[in-house]
């Protein structure tokens, strides 16, 4: 899979192509990149995703939009689900003020789009006028044919990232999964904390993380935790640890591996995050604590199967 920055970077003869912002690629994603990417090869053509850094919502100022996915991971989860070439463009103003049949020419001219695949809802161009039935129209002038993808549901509803976000964001982390048909993932790097989890005998990886990504709700999560090509599971708090700090504010995430005992410092840890198990609570005492740190590691190990 190729990554681009920018589609002046881009220059193919001819592709398959869908567009949109795509975060969290999600299992209404995937039917739309099932389609895409099935038809691309079958004609012999490469399957092209163009999306968006920043959320177009950022730029048209409508709340500050915490991401499930940053540019480089959802380019690899669309790599891993068969597409050949990603481009992450800038959003700004004067995309945004481009017109549809502007927007339209401009593909054609970088990656030659051959046949465009939508989602249900999908809108380009400026004032969001580049409808199905508008495309469609482009397409007849510019020499490219559109197909569109029904919208996937389930008992809940239509599958979205803002339903996901939510999710997320309050620790339901198992249902965001099933959405997503993937963990929901936190990485970052290991940095030095105050080392207070490896005096009361479970140390912990402390993830400077991407302030832009949703956070999960403060608690204690069953996590898998990737460290090079090393899978292990971890119990994870998020939270300000109020037995010690009653008064800190800033959420931390701190990673128990467990049956693990190398020195990380620095290096990259992916999370992905499995199922809550309760809240982060204040104790009485470190060994109150300690207890239920071990009830906790218990409960990881049974809901990861690695007892």
């Amino acid at each position: 899979m190729l990554h681009y920055r920018s589609l002046d970077e881009v220059s193919l003869p001819d592709s398959w192509l869908t567009v949109g912002v795509f975060d969290g690629v999600h299992r209404g994603h995937q039917e739309i990149i099932h389609r895409l990417v099935a038809g691309a090869h079958a004609n012999g053509a490469p399957a092209v995703v163009l999306t968006f850094d920043p959320h177009p919502a950022k730029v048209f100022g409508r709340g500050d939009i915490r991401l499930l996915t940053l540019p480089g991971e959802r380019a690899r989860l669309l790599g891993d689900y068969g597409v050949d070439v990603v481009v992450t463009h800038p959003f700004d103003r004067q995309v945004a003020d481009t017109t549809a049949h502007d927007f339209m020419k401009y593909l054609k001219d970088r990656v030659g789009v051959r046949h465009l695949v939508l989602g249900y809802d999908s809108t380009l161009g400026k004032n969001r006028e580049g409808n199905a039935a508008r495309l469609t129209e482009i397409g007849s002038e510019l020499g490219y044919t559109v197909e569109v993808v029904s919208a996937l549901s389930d008992e809940s509803g239509v599958i979205s990232s803002t339903e996901i976000r939510k999710l997320v964001s309050v620790g339901k982390v198992f249902d965001a999964a099933r959405l997503m048909g993937h963990p929901y993932r936190l990485q970052g790097l290991v940095t030095h904390g105050d080392r207070r989890g490896r005096r009361i005998g479970f140390p912990t990886a402390n993830l400077d993380y991407a302030t832009e990504k949703v956070i999960p709700a403060g608690g204690i999560y069953a996590c898998w935790a990737h460290v090079g090509d090393g899978k292990y599971s971890a119990a994870v708090n998020i939270g300000t640890n109020p037995t010690f700090t009653p008064d800190k504010r800033t959420l931390n995430v701190e990673a128990y591996l467990l049956d693990f005992d190398q020195e990380i410092y620095g290096e990259v840890v992916t999370l992905e995050f499995v199922e809550r198990l309760r809240d982060e609570l204040k104790y009485n005492s470190v060994e109150a604590l300690i207890e239920q740190i071990g009830r906790d590691v218990e409960q990881t190990r049974e809901i990861l199967g690695t007892e």
